[in-house]
């Protein structure tokens, strides 16, 4: 059987890094990252990893060839071998057919895409209402999740903002800010929507609603992994 190989695509705030885990648990996939990937591959020191390590020492931004290198490498690794999932790769055209043409050349070919789509108006008000406790990572939500020491109707500071466990300040992410995320859903909507048009022909694009209750967006999921079976 042909393994799973999956792209899954989605703005800051649609739900990635809740439905990405399920995905991998489902399907025994790992989800790749191709940050992660990447300073791994730096650290080991293998082949590619050394010519990464070359241009980001000199400043350099890393080339799309050593990023599908990269890929390349982990995917032979046993832990691939049901599939994997790509997370924040391909984000052009040019890398998603780089992509294709790597995998064509192992006799394989990317056959799940998932969008997970929700408005950018929501997705402002998901990003730009979370506050983090940075040591733990915990995270907060002034309206979905708000800290016991914010009292009701009053306006999220720095000084009503604090950790439930150690009474810490809570803090943002500095691109948690209307101006950065719409920066940011810019961007997304430019390069993603290309990517998409090009896979769809092959009939493997879902475009998950992700503005719904999550376990039905969890059955859009499972509808569209359903079908690379």
């Amino acid at each position: 059987m042909a393994r799973t190989i999956m792209i899954l695509f989605g703005p800051p705030g649609a739900g990635k890094g809740t439905h990405g885990p399920k995905i991998v648990e489902s399907r025994n996939i790992p989800q790749l990252s191709t940050g992660d990937m990447l300073r791994a591959a730096v650290a080991a020191g293998t082949d590619v990893g050394k010519k990464a390590k070359a241009i980001m020492d000199s400043g350099g931004l890393v080339t799309d060839e050593i990023v599908i290198g990269i890929i390349k490498d982990e995917i032979a690794k046993p832990e691939c071998q049901n599939g994997f999932i790509l997370d924040g790769f391909p984000r052009t055209l040019a890398q998603a057919n780089a992509l294709d043409q790597m995998l064509a050349a192992r006799g394989e070919k990317v056959n799940c895409v998932i969008a997970l789509e929700v408005p950018d108006s929501v997705l402002e008000e998901r990003i730009c209402g979370r506050w983090i406790h940075k040591a733990s990572g915990r995270s907060y939500h002034v309206k979905f999740a708000p800290p016991k020491s914010l009292p009701a109707g009053a306006k999220p500071s720095a000084s009503n903002m604090k950790d439930d466990m150690t009474g810490e300040a809570l803090m943002q992410r500095s691109d948690d800010t209307a101006e950065a995320l719409k920066k940011r859903l810019s961007s997304y909507h430019a390069e993603t929507v290309p990517i998409l048009k090009h896979y769809e022909p092959a009939g493997i694009v879902t475009r998950c609603n992700a503005n719904q209750a999550m376990d039905k967006v969890w059955g859009e999921i499972e509808g569209a992994l359903n079908k690379t079976s």
